[in-house]
């Protein structure tokens, strides 16, 4: 298997900080470049592979790319086309990797959620946000099986805010506290709408915790029927998937955090109104942000999905 260079632009942030940390497991992928405005010309200390890997500027005038065969963009939203027009001029055969929203609903990108879509076949890949991988996990076994609005209730830590200072990260204001936030129209209500279930109404908040993301669902089924049908269900669909567990409780965030996997349960069914309702637990900066990067890359290449991504 011929080792791929790869770049990765906004290396310094939390996801990038994740993508350097899997990526110093994978023997199939070398980090040659990576780009920061803050760190320019100082080590790398997130990628023991190469200890003499230096951060380069990440300056859109002063863009150092060298033979790479693709790159991984962690940047804040509104912020990737300038990059991805500069790659596709140096090289136009490089896969570029969007994590943040700005191509979700372009059609020229393709959109993937690893366990859940076709492999890719697009030079150009877009992310799922992480919230709304933890949806579309829940609704995709459920399919003909729903009525009506499906209402979910998330709750992430703060690092889902980013690293730049704003109120959702502010940890005084977050102290013994839990925010709500962008109640109607959140980018990751209308990314489940586009890809999984037109129906949705989506509640996010934000609480003092540093990582992990929590959401509740609350689906009306058409027929009656029983947790038990539906745990067998979603075990029938995600038996092939290493990284998906279903169980019977309820799912806590202590179980995924600072691990790519995911956790769904806790499944109980209301027969007088049809009601299912059940969770799904992921870390948000792993399988929400930079293990799935790592997947699509894998896919990219035409190799498994979870190559080196550790099975726990």
């Amino acid at each position: 298997m011929k080792i791929k260079n790869i770049g990765l632009i906004g290396g310094r942030g939390y996801v990038g900080q994740e993508i350097l940390a899997l990526l110093s497991e994978h023997q199939s992928i070398e980090v040659t470049s990576v780009f920061s405005s803050s760190m320019k010309g100082e080590l790398v200390s997130g990628y023991p592979k190469n200890p003499s890997l230096k951060y380069s500027d990440i300056n859109i005038d002063n863009l150092n790319l060298t033979n790479e065969d693709a790159f991984i963009l962690a940047l804040p939203d509104g912020q990737a086309q300038p990059y991805v027009d500069v790659i596709i001029k140096h090289n136009p055969n490089a896969f570029i990797i969007d994590l943040s929203s700005d191509h979700r609903f372009d059609s020229n990108w393709q959109y993937r959620v690893p366990e859940i879509f076709d492999p890719i076949n697009s030079r150009l890949i877009s992310n799922p946000g992480c919230y709304s991988t933890a949806m579309q996990f829940m609704l995709f076994p459920l399919a003909n099986l729903l009525e009506g609005y499906v209402n979910f209730f998330g709750i992430s830590g703060y690092s889902g805010a980013g690293a730049s200072p704003n109120p959702r990260n502010n940890t005084k204001l977050l102290k013994e506290n839990i925010l709500a936030y962008s109640l109607v129209g959140h980018k990751h209500e209308e990314e489940v709408k586009k890809y999984s279930y037109p129906a949705i109404f989506f509640s996010p908040h934000v609480a003092e915790f540093f990582r992990g993301i929590l959401i509740t669902g609350n689906f009306s089924l058409v027929d009656s029927t029983s947790p038990e049908i539906i745990i067998k269900r979603f075990r029938d669909f995600y038996k092939d998937h290493k990284l998906i567990y279903i169980q019977d409780e309820a799912p806590h965030l202590q179980q995924v955090r600072g691990t790519s996997n995911v956790i769904i349960g806790g499944f109980e069914v209301n027969p007088e109104t049809n009601r299912l309702t059940f969770c799904c637990v992921i870390d948000n900066l792993l399988k929400g942000a930079a293990t799935q990067a790592i997947q699509n890359l894998n896919s990219a290449f035409g190799w498994n999905d979870n190559l080196g991504i550790i099975i726990e």
